[in-house]
């Protein structure tokens, strides 16, 4: 049935991962605008005790990420090509890094880049366990620690991880670029059967409600700036009309292309950001206290990273990390793929070691840079300026609109800030009619030509489920963003863990093992007067060794070893018989590489 559907619509997907994940999503949609208030309770009440009870398996999780992340690009794996052996990048460095800078860190910078900082200052997240004044120097070196921690290597690390498996299964292996492809070694051929198209579908599912939460906050900030610039009201209906305006502009976006659509305006994003970033560090008279600043909280976050890749808040347990932290490795893991699949798809013909320290590296310091000048901008403006960041996010709980009042205090203010909003607009565009590009691609399993109504279909399902988690929730805008990422992200942590073992037995089965490293062997050396006793005395009490094979000083028994040939061509015969597949090692009975012909007995 989902086949003839899928033809009477003219469709060029996968029916069963394509209406699976378009079912659940409209279906959530009209749930939650029927039943919004139990809908509402349950999400909520399930999301707290997820943060309460499960809040550890978040932290310890990403942190693994990390270090499994560093442990393959060390490794002998790291020379691994993605792609053939021989193949070069498909990029130059240059062009590669500024498309990395691209890779959906532009709405979360323009959210947190001064929300993040003046709330860690005003509100310190180790108050109750190291005594931390608010609003102390103290307070103010913990807040750019937490940033970093937040929007750097850990940040970085859950976004590599799966973008590193689509780069080796889509370029190593050519298997299609969906989420089940990972799984190739663990699952075979069944990728393609009713378990990978639930693989399928639940990334789907989790990457277009994570790309919505990302708009979501795009959305809430775009409307706390037409409200200081325009006294336009912060509420349902004001977002509904920003929703509409800007998914639309996206549709149309996704219908003129790639080239001429998101490759265009992420030129136009980039460049604005960059001088907006400029614009903060120059125009407000701190500019040395800000470069100051942002080198010694780098060093700061480096100091401390061991430790807050572990805290916990285990003694004090006040239940901030369960809001911040928490949801922000919740949130990131489900948009995971969509920044996956795309920086996957411009790494081609790069190593494993190079794949891993640019994308870990790049943006990480970028964000570095972003979150000191604007971190150090508002703490100027709280320690030596006339304040107000403070009493306006923390007091008020005014998240959205920290960066325009951060921009209240610069020159020509009502100007930079209208740009800052269409700055965050764009953002809101290209993240959009991105993941559009990317979950049709996911639910397609190939990147050739497809209708334009499926693209558009994404796009507008995005919009819808941005929609109905700020307007129809139950709830507050941010609080039911930060609850729905909390659920989704669950699954998804769940199946990280799995993609690690998939890639490393990926890895071993592609590179084979390496032989015993050859040494050249030593004599047994004897001190001399031992030597010359065992000369004079005959006696068959001891079983001594052959003089000729002992020596005095130090001598080498055989040459130094030559290494000839690393790689030993497999043995030839007749194909191995399907049949007797089943007998043979677990990689051969789920189909994850192929045998070596068996010899006839």
């Amino acid at each position: 049935m989902l086949t003839r559907l899928h033809d009477l619509l003219r469709l060029r997907t996968t029916p069963a991962v394509f209406f699976g994940a378009a079912g659940v999503i409209i279906l959530f949609v009209i749930a939650t605008i029927a039943f919004t208030e139990p809908l509402s309770q349950a999400t909520g009440a399930a999301s707290q005790w997820l943060m309460v009870n499960l809040g550890w398996f978040y932290i310890l999780g990403v942190t693994l990420f990390l270090i499994f992340l560093i442990y393959i690009a060390a490794s002998r794996f790291g020379r691994v090509k993605l792609g053939p052996d021989d193949e070069k990048p498909e990029h130059s460095n240059l062009t590669w890094f500024g498309m990395l800078f691209a890779a959906g860190i532009g709405s979360i910078l323009m959210f947190w880049g001064v929300a993040e900082p003046v709330s860690h200052f005003g509100d310190p997240p180790r108050a109750g366990a190291l005594g931390i004044e608010p609003e102390s120097g103290a307070a103010a070196v913990d807040a750019l620690n937490f940033a970093l921690y937040h929007f750097t290597f850990h940040t970085w690390a859950i976004f590599t991880l799966p973008a590193l498996g689509f780069a080796y299964f889509i370029h190593k292996r050519n298997l299609p670029p969906r989420v089940s492809s990972i799984f190739q070694p663990i699952l075979g051929k069944r990728i393609h059967g009713p378990i990978g198209k639930f693989i399928d579908i639940v990334a789907i599912i989790g990457t277009a409600f994570g790309v919505a939460v990302s708009i979501g906050l795009g959305v809430l900030q775009i409307n706390g700036g037409l409200e200081q610039l325009f006294g336009i009201p912060q509420n349902a209906g004001w977002q509904l009309v920003i929703i509409g305006v800007v998914t639309g502009i996206a549709m149309i976006s996704v219908g003129v292309g790639l080239e001429r659509g998101i490759k265009v305006l992420s030129n136009v994003n980039i460049v604005s950001a960059i001088a907006l970033l400029l614009f903060v560090l120059f125009a407000g008279g701190a500019t040395l206290f800000m470069l100051k600043g942002t080198i010694e909280s780098f060093g700061s976050y480096l100091y401390n990273l061991p430790e807050l890749a572990f805290w916990n808040d285990t003694f004090a347990d006040t239940g901030w990390q369960n809001t911040w932290t928490v949801f922000y490795w919740a949130w990131t893991i489900t948009w995971s793929p969509f920044v996956g699949i795309f920086i996957a798809r411009i790494s081609r013909g790069r190593t494993i070691r190079q794949f891993v320290t640019g994308v870990l590296a790049v943006p990480s310091l970028f964000s570095v840079i972003w979150f000191g000048i604007f971190g150090y901008a508002a703490l100027n403006i709280e320690l030596n300026g006339e304040g107000g960041l403070v009493e306006r996010v923390v007091d008020d709980g005014d998240i959205p609109g920290a960066l325009f009042e951060l921009l209240s205090h610069y020159p020509a203010a009502w100007i930079v800030s209208v740009i800052a909003i269409i700055v965050v607009i764009i953002f809101f565009i290209t993240s959009l009619d991105s993941a559009a590009l990317v979950i049709d691609t996911m639910a397609n399993g190939h990147e050739d030509y497809n209708p334009l109504g499926q693209r558009l279909f994404w796009a507008l399902a995005v919009g819808l489920i941005t929609a109905t988690l700020l307007v129809f929730s139950g709830e507050g805008g941010l609080e039911a963003l930060q609850s729905i990422s909390i659920l989704i992200g669950l699954p998804f942590f769940i199946i990280a863990f799995f993609q690690m073992y998939a890639l490393h037995r990926a890895l071993r089965e592609d590179a084979g093992e390496l032989p015993p490293m050859r040494t050249r062997e030593w004599r047994k050396v004897l001190p001399p007067e031992e030597t010359i006793r065992r000369m004079r005395i005959d006696d068959d009490k001891y079983d001594y060794d052959d003089p000729a094979d002992t020596v005095t000083r130090p001598q080498p028994a055989t040459e130094v070893p030559v290494r000839r040939g690393l790689y030993v061509e497999p043995p030839t015969g007749k194909p191995v018989d399907p049949a007797r597949k089943r007998d043979s090692t677990l990689a051969g009975r789920t189909g994850s590489r192929r045998l070596p012909p068996r010899q006839e007995d």
